[in-house]
């Protein structure tokens, strides 16, 4: 198993702004890292410095506590998987996955016994004869993964490995992927815009946004206490509300529900999730719906609050409103979050409910 280590990375196109800028940050050997953001943020180029595919231009990267910095691909000890699969047509499904083996010239001897481990591991040992366009989408992918963990190494990258799937076989290849890289004990870097992978699946989630790192935690604190607008608005589904903090809607949450009037005088906005806000007809804060998303086990009523339009609240089961009703909400004060101009958060001073 091997550590890596990222220190104080950029990546910078000509004169273009910097892709990544500066960034610092360690995968620890064994564990399941996700490099997650829009479009555009950075974490594929991240990932390809990480791989060797490109040079940063400043700063070093450390696999297993080696610089391998300069080093070429073939010599930094790690495999990877693409979004596209990579596979070739005319071989084989045994071919595709014995390829990289065959290209190393490592002994003959040991492509039998580790081809058996990898096909039993990943369900492929009745595929081993068909060509790739014999396959469905889920079994290509399976295959690009058994041809990355045959050659043992101990670092795994996977650039979004799951988009072009569909939403069942996602959902399947997300736990068989997190199920592998348990059961070889590799580290796995894994590359994602979508929230769900990376909160199903990670050890350690490093959000994203414009070349920087915006958040770097486990999946429970990235949800449970965003350091960042961004992060609290990128996690979540629906994400969570941010209400402006103008006189309006101080003075109405201060008057009547969770004190808003003892948030930190930095403050300009009032996060809440969905889930922590209740239709409660005692409550005191009032409301107008807007519309109402049906969804099974659970409503989202999307609502009007004050001056701020666009408030997602769950409610369990098959909730029926009219557009134009009134309602009233309660939360808690310990479930608040605020921001300053910055977006970045501010700490609360405790509070009773």
């Amino acid at each position: 198993m091997s550590t890596i280590f990222l220190d104080n990375i950029s990546k910078q196109y000509g004169n273009a702004p910097p892709a990544v800028n500066q960034i610092s940050f360690e995968a620890q050997a064994g564990t399941f890292t996700v490099l997650l953001g829009p479009s555009g943020c950075g974490k594929s180029t991240t990932l390809r410095m990480i791989a060797g595919l490109d040079t940063p231009t400043s700063g070093r990267i450390r696999i297993g506590g080696r610089d391998v910095t300069d080093l070429p691909p073939s010599q930094r000890k790690i495999a990877m998987v693409f979004q596209s699969y990579a596979l070739f047509p005319h071989l084989s499904v045994r071919d595709n996955i014995l390829f990289g083996l065959k290209v190393r010239k490592e002994p003959v001897a040991q492509h039998k016994p580790r081809l058996d481990k990898v096909a039993a591991l990943l369900g492929l040992e009745k595929l081993l004869d068909r060509k790739p366009s014999q396959l469905s989408g889920g079994q290509q992918q399976r295959v690009a993964l058994g041809r990355a963990v045959i050659s043992e190494a101990p670092v795994c990258l996977m650039d979004e490995p799951l988009s072009n799937l569909d939403a069942q076989l996602r959902h399947e290849m997300r736990r068989e992927i997190r199920a592998l890289q348990q059961n070889l004990g590799i580290t796995m870097v894994y590359v994602t815009h979508d929230q769900t992978e990376a909160m199903s699946m990670a050890d350690q989630v490093v959000l994203m946004n414009g070349g920087r790192i915006e958040q770097n935690d486990s999946p429970d604190q990235l949800y449970g206490t965003p350091s960042s607008e961004f992060s609290a608005r990128f996690i979540g589904t629906p994400p969570m509300n941010v209400l402006q903090l103008d006189d309006r809607t101080r003075s109405l949450l201060a008057r009547s529900g969770p004190p808003a009037g003892q948030a930190p005088e930095a403050a300009v906005t009032l996060g809440i999730r969905p889930e922590h806000i209740r239709l409660d007809p005692a409550g005191l804060i009032p409301a107008t719906v807007e519309n109402v998303e049906y969804f099974g086990a659970d409503s989202i009523v999307i609502a009007t609050l004050g001056a701020n339009p666009n408030v997602a609240v769950r409610a369990a089961g098959h909730l029926r409103a009219e557009r134009g009703e009134r309602i009233m909400l309660h939360w808690s004060p310990t479930q608040q979050h605020f921001f300053d101009a910055t977006g970045k958060a501010l700490r609360q001073a405790p509070t009773s409910s």
